[in-house]
């Protein structure tokens, strides 16, 4: 897809076009098999953009490509004891099959980089699966690494306990 006209915004959950992108890309991201591999409920895709509205701390990025949602990475402003600073915590990133190779993850990390910086933040955390090669290359270009304070105490862990 040579010349591809690409468009990377932050998102107005109120804006039905970008409601709509934010369900389409996130159920796309679900059903692939770093997303869970199974699609997300109608009531899921219908609430989520109103619940994010809900919620001052979060922002996404989208990405279209010939205006048709391509890209999408959604985020929650935290805080830093230590640093006593916000931080973004991206919660979610993914790129439709298709546009994949367009370079999308990079420009929509920068665009969260950019409002991260607006912020005053400190830093950007993301998780990423053991598995996922692809996206580990991704974020190690764009400079992220594996948390450690000190390397004879070994990396920081993501662990989960569901409610």
């Amino acid at each position: 897809m040579e010349s591809a006209e690409i468009l990377v915004l932050q998102a107005s959950y109120t804006n039905p076009i970008h409601a709509e992108a934010i369900s389409l890309v996130l159920n796309h991201y679900a059903q692939d098999p770093m997303g869970g591999g199974t699609p997300l409920s109608a009531d899921v895709l219908q609430q989520l953009p109103g619940e994010l509205a809900k919620r001052p701390h979060a922002f996404s990025v989208l990405a279209f490509v010939h205006g048709e949602p391509a890209g999408l990475v959604n985020c929650f402003e935290g805080f830093s004891t230590f640093a006593c600073r916000p931080l973004v915590n991206v919660h979610d990133v993914s790129v439709v099959g298709k546009f994949r190779g367009l370079g999308l993850s990079q420009k929509m990390l920068q665009k969260v980089e950019d409002i991260a910086r607006q912020r005053g933040c400190c830093k950007i955390t993301l998780e990423v699966l053991e598995g996922n090669a692809v996206a580990q290359g991704s974020y190690s270009k764009f400079g992220f690494s594996a948390g450690m304070f000190d390397p004879a105490h070994g990396r920081m862990l993501f662990w989960t306990k569901s409610l």
